[in-house]
């Protein structure tokens, strides 16, 4: 979803504010130095490379054995470091982080590194970079890139995951052969070529990193990857399910254990009716539910309370006032509508309910839709979220607030099923419900709604059935490729002038955003469910071309959560990969489970690199605006069962 004006000269006024703030740009930082918390295995700046073991320590009380260390991190244009205190929560790293590394001179073409357009070469036996499981020995997908908005001698190496890392799973990493421009070799820097030689005295500085790193190249031996030709060599371990979703399933179990089998409190504030000739009546209001965040209210800005234990805590009578606004179709007032929760786009508020596409897919359908904020990343956020990008240690107050919507819209789901039919605004004239309380409740949300909606997908009790819009996972793999980004990366700009210390932002705070986006959820979104939580089945609609949300990052989520893809998925030429949507199941005519279906509106291709679209419109509203796509949507939801509406060939939509 396209940012409101007023949302864009917030934006703008605030980074002026923040520019003055900040004063001239900083200089790129200096070479890391053994000695100073940053691995002297790759120097060009500390956290390299990352995600790295170098920064855990051991701790027997987690379920990976290991937890985040980091000792030194990142300082913004005012000298402001990075607090790694809420980063040192965790017991391991993002799921879906990117590997990053910085190699002088490299060429991945000469080098012969898997491109996004061919993912399937990343497993060839004779691979340049290697990434195994060290459980398993699975080798794993991934595409390489460098970083196409930074200066040759800033650009990052970044090696993305082309399906999630297991949670708990350690995995190493190799690069090798690497070659430059004229078709070089590319040798490893002064640091790691000590460590690959003979065994250093115990007094010399790289002795310990040494030993440290026998057991990476012994791993990575034992899967034929010797150190001819090495270059860098490293390993990491992920967070365990229990680090990345243990917060929120807290805060789910203790208020849903505190409301029984009740509806939640709310209060009806406001009833129109015969809105236009789809919608009967309009009806907002506000649900109580429990607050875990530190400030009475829970107002932007506001992060999680925590107890002695570390976990979200309930302040005493700490509630979250969660605004809603339900639209109910006029096919209600003779037949109850199936109640269905709408997620709202980027930055936007529980008001896009009343978008043209929801309320046709309502009348359409017959079903009842009803949205709160996604707090957090609401519109009330932006502020909160602009000074995030200025200093990122206050990035948890973004990630924490999204946590806690989690619980607000299980909440004002909650009050769908078990409350709103008794309330007079939800009834007919003759006192009968509009709203079918004994029909399950059913997800629909596009863009920020589509990211979004699959973490609380996998957390909820009463959701199992979603459509995803437009969506995808993994805002460290969004956040460049996307056409909404830009005003924001202003900021970024200011305060975190270095393109290569931008990317290493990026992947930390994505270990924040996994407590509440999908892609921390992502192992659990359909058939491996959390704790308490049933089975779910999903739908994702993805815009070919899209320039909001990048689809590559919605066939990493595909290939995460077991979703087949429709085919043909798209006419024969259209795709630019040797292998189109490579390692996702296909189905054809129709499937009964989770899927993923492409929507194709003529865009051009997307950028291969980590760029946004600029050429031709943007079809990231076409899917939803289609009603053989909302046909779809509304089988789905009615029966978890994907039919085919593209008359057996691709979905081609004019727009």
């Amino acid at each position: 979803m396209r940012l409101p004006q007023r949302t864009l000269s917030a934006c703008a006024a605030l980074a002026a504010s923040l520019a003055l703030l900040a004063g001239p740009a900083a200089v790129p930082p200096a070479a890391a130095q053994a000695g100073d918390g940053c691995d002297p295995i790759d120097p060009a700046a500390c956290l390299l490379p990352f995600p790295n073991d170098w920064n855990t320590v051991a701790d027997a009380g987690t379920p990976t054995g290991r937890r985040v260390h980091l000792r030194t991190t990142l300082k913004n244009a005012l000298g402001v470091p990075v607090s790694p205190g809420e980063w040192n929560r965790a017991d391991g790293f993002s799921p879906g982080s990117m590997l990053l590394s910085r190699v002088p001179g490299l060429d991945l073409a000469r080098t012969g590194a898997a491109p996004v357009t061919d993912i399937g070469a990343s497993l060839r036996d004779d691979a340049p970079i290697v990434i195994v499981d060290t459980a398993t020995g699975e080798r794993w997908p991934y595409w390489a890139e460098l970083d196409a908005n930074a200066p040759a001698d800033r650009r990052a190496l970044i090696v993305r995951p082309a399906r999630n890392f297991r949670e708990g799973h350690r995995y190493a990493v190799a690069l090798r052969d690497l070659r430059d421009a004229s078709g070089n070799p590319i040798g490893p820097n002064a640091a790691f070529a000590k460590i690959l030689g003979p065994e250093l005295p115990s007094a010399d500085p790289l002795a310990a990193r040494q030993r440290d790193s026998a057991r990476v190249l012994a791993a990575l031996q034992a899967r034929g990857v010797g150190r001819d030709g090495l270059y860098l060599a490293w390993d990491f371990t992920v967070a365990s399910r229990q680090s990345l979703t243990g917060p929120v399933l807290r805060m789910r179990d203790d208020a849903l254990r505190g409301l029984g089998d009740r509806s939640p409190s709310f209060l009806v504030t406001q009833v129109a009716d015969d809105v236009d000739d789809k919608i009967a009546r309009e009806v907002k209001g506000v649900v109580w539910a429990p607050s875990y965040l530190d400030q009475y209210g829970g107002l932007p800005g506001s992060a999680l309370h925590r107890g002695a234990d570390g976990m979200p805590s309930q302040l005493p009578g700490n509630s979250q006032a969660v605004p809603f606004q339900c639209e109910i179709p006029r096919s209600a007032l003779t037949r109850p509508a199936r109640p269905a929760l709408y997620g709202h786009g980027l930055l936007g508020s529980e008001g896009e309910v009343d978008a043209g596409n929801v309320k046709a897919m309502a009348a359409e359908h017959g079903f009842v839709f009803c949205a709160t904020k996604w707090i957090g990343m609401a519109d009330e956020d932006v502020p909160n979220v602009v000074s995030a990008l200025a200093d990122l240690t206050r990035f948890r107050t973004v990630a924490d607030r999204l946590q806690q919507s989690l619980v607000n819209f299980t909440f004002l789901g909650r009050a769908m099923t078990r409350g709103f039919a008794g309330d007079k605004a939800f009834q007919n004239a003759a006192g009968a419900p509009l709203i079918d309380a004994g029909a399950e409740l059913t997800y629909d949300g596009n863009s920020q709604g589509g990211i979004m909606g699959g973490a609380l997908t996998a957390v909820s009790p009463d959701v199992r059935r979603a459509v995803l819009g437009v969506p995808a996972m993994n805002y460290s793999t969004l956040l460049n490729r996307s056409a909404d980004f830009p005003q924001y990366a202003k900021v970024l700009d200011l305060f975190y002038p270095d393109r290569l210390d931008q990317q290493i932002g990026l992947a930390l705070i994505q270990m924040l955003w996994d407590r509440g986006e999908a892609n921390g959820y992502a192992w659990h979104m359909t058939d491996d469910p959390l704790p308490n939580t049933p089975k779910h089945r999903v739908l994702m609609h993805v815009a070919f071309g899209d320039h909001q949300v990048a689809p590559v990052a919605a066939e990493v989520e595909a290939r995460t959560i077991g979703a087949r893809i429709h085919t043909p998925a798209l006419t024969p030429g259209r795709s630019p990969d040797k292998t189109p949507y490579w390692g996702i199941p296909t189905f054809g005519s129709s499937h009964d489970g989770s899927a993923m279906v492409v929507w194709d509106s003529g865009s051009p291709v997307p950028p291969l690199t980590n760029t946004p679209p600029t050429e031709g419109r943007d079809p990231h509203s076409d899917p939803r605006g289609s009603a053989d796509a909302r046909r779809q949507k509304a089988a789905f939801l009615t029966t978890g069962e994907v039919v085919d509406v593209c008359g057996g060939g691709p979905c081609v939509i004019t727009p």
